[in-house]
């Protein structure tokens, strides 16, 4: 009952974000602001051309439609709040949104994670074994890997966001971000968190080393399949194949594992710069990430680009 008493005397979050240095949230409000207009554009190109151009109705093209909507789906959930935190001089959040916004920012986290794993199967397939490819990869098969990455993301969420939920917060409801990021939240509690630290790590090891490895073990057949074509022209075109999927995978897991692989402490030398970088690299995971992935796609893909061109052309004859 006194845990009870004390979380629901916190109706109020107060997201620090950038209060430090007033100066710079003009900037970075329109920053921000382009840059998720471009993530809103780009990636609901991406899936038009991916639902309307039949070329494109293959399991390759399918994970990537997963991945846009995904990728707004992402920043809708925090971009907005962190856009008003920029215009509004108490930069405050209800509790419950702060729940809602956590658990939607993590699942959406946790199942790209999975998603660019299925996706890293999908290219080992084609290029391991082509002719079987249509049999393996079939309807049947790459929509329930689609859908497990959703069930499997949103299931890790709800059991973070719930561990998190259930702790005592004794007044302290400043949060050192931009958003309501979990780990952040974590520092407000006046309880034992080691729960959460365990379930957390475990989380790290499920949906960071395991797709991880998953891909590298997956990109090293790849490569040696790749070396064994006799032509030039046969490698350049097998990799051209994966190139795209490859480069996404750097620029999302190098960000991600940076910010939550490393370790988290309480030490107060150098907090406030430790804060600043946690927060820039939490902003650009967010932000920047989501806005590369169909400017990747579109400038290394050439049946992505023929269909926006298409598509575009096809906008001009009917106007």
């Amino acid at each position: 009952m006194v845990n009870a008493n004390r979380t629901a005397s916190v109706t109020e979050f107060v997201l620090l974000g950038l209060s430090a240095h007033p100066k710079l949230e003009k900037t970075f409000f329109m920053l921000i602001l382009l840059m998720y207009l471009v993530i809103l554009l780009g990636n609901g190109v991406l899936i038009l051309v991916t639902v309307s151009n039949s070329h494109l109705h293959t399991p390759m093209y399918f994970f990537l439609g997963n991945l846009s909507f995904l990728d707004i789906c992402y920043t809708t959930s925090s971009v907005p709040l962190i856009l008003d935190s920029f215009l509004t001089p108490r930069k405050t959040i209800p509790f419950s949104a702060c729940v809602v916004q956590m658990f939607l920012s993590f699942a959406m986290g946790a199942t790209e994670c999975v998603l660019l794993s299925m996706m890293a199967f999908d290219r080992y397939v084609a290029i391991r074994n082509p002719l079987r490819y249509p049999v393996i990869m079939n309807k049947a098969a790459y929509v329930p890997m689609s859908a497990s990455s959703w069930v499997a993301g949103s299931t890790a969420s709800m059991v973070q966001t719930s561990l998190a939920m259930r702790l005592p917060f004794c007044g302290d409801n400043i949060i050192n971000h931009f958003t309501c990021e979990i780990l952040a939240v974590l520092k407000l509690a006046c309880a034992d968190i080691s729960v959460n630290v365990i379930s957390m790590g475990v989380t790290n090891v499920i949906f960071l080393g395991v797709p991880v490895l998953f891909i590298s073990f997956s990109y090293v057949f790849i490569l040696a399949t790749i070396l064994r074509i006799p032509s030039v022209e046969g490698r350049k075109k097998a990799f051209s194949t994966c190139s795209a999927h490859l480069t996404v995978v750097v620029v999302f897991y190098g960000t991600i594992l940076f910010m939550y692989g490393k370790p988290k402490s309480k030490d107060p030398l150098g907090a406030d710069k430790q804060d600043l970088a946690d927060k820039l690299i939490s902003l650009f995971y967010g932000v920047v990430t989501p806005m590369l992935n169909p400017i990747i796609y579109s400038l290394r893909n050439k049946d992505v680009k023929a269909a926006v061109r298409n598509l575009v052309f096809q906008k001009c004859f009917a106007q």
